[in-house]
């Protein structure tokens, strides 16, 4: 079979919000994940520095905002930020119920 499909409702999520889909879709070089937020839910400060992994965030509904390196970024549904490695990142869900794709990538 040339593809993987799965519905990212059907993997277990981590932390309650966290899809992580690079195992289920056998990815060998991006990681994807679909993060499910409630109102006032915030992930924790990081970066991916060690791994070399770029990553792109892309709210698909609702709003919230990203810290990178100490600066608030104000998202809207449908937009898409680019984090390079190096820069911490921190997630932090509006008032109302948000759905993020996150992708990665070295």
């Amino acid at each position: 079979m040339s593809y993987t499909k799965v519905n990212y409702t059907d993997v277990e999520p981590v932390a309650d919000a966290m899809h992580f889909l690079r195992d289920p879709l056998d990815c060998e070089q991006v990681g994807v994940t679909v993060l499910d937020c409630d109102p006032g839910w915030t992930g924790k400060p990081h970066d991916h520095a060690d791994e070399g992994h770029e990553e792109v965030y892309v709210l698909i509904e609702g709003e919230a905002t990203v810290e990178v390196d100490g600066e608030d970024v104000a998202l809207a549904a449908g937009d898409a930020i680019s984090l390079p490695p190096e820069a911490e990142r921190t997630i932090h869900n509006g008032d109302t119920e948000s759905t993020f794709v996150l992708v990665g990538a070295p």
